[in-house]
């Protein structure tokens, strides 16, 4: 574990003191890490003083993207991006920094005297505030 860093992905803790932590990395996180991270908390919570439920564990495949880390753990992979005002784009996740993220789609465009539209990629470019979720896809 030393050698892997981690990120936080959420922390929720609720009323009856169940604490839920979501962690990844970029290399991905297996359960025997959920255990160590949860080992490690763990020495640092007192149960004598406060009763808790902790549980550790990462993202599902299916979960939209929280933090920008996920999207630099994900360029070059398929993702689906939904913006607030109902667009949905599905593409290649080309690049991610600080204020946004840029996917590659698949576009098609009229050709001029030919019935069969043409595809062509096109990159476009997001800025985190317009979005209003963006997940992986799946595919087999």
């Amino acid at each position: 574990m030393a050698d892997e860093k981690f990120f936080v992905v959420s922390l929720d803790v609720n009323q009856s003191n169940k604490i839920r932590l979501l962690i990844d990395s970029i290399k991905g996180v297996q359960i025997d890490d959920c255990v160590r991270v949860s080992r490690v908390i763990e020495k640092g919570l007192d149960r004598e003083i406060e009763d808790f439920e902790l549980e550790v564990s990462s993202p599902g495949l299916d979960t939209p993207f929280k933090v920008k880390e996920q999207y630099t753990k994900n360029i070059g992979h398929r993702v689906e991006v939904l913006l607030k005002d109902g667009h949905t784009y599905t593409g290649q996740l080309r690049s991610a920094d600080k204020t946004s993220f840029c996917v590659e789609i698949d576009k098609k465009i009229i050709q001029e005297g030919k019935k069969k539209k043409l595809t062509v990629k096109e990159e476009v470019d997001f800025v985190y505030e317009e979005v209003s979720k963006v997940k992986a896809v799946i595919t087999f």
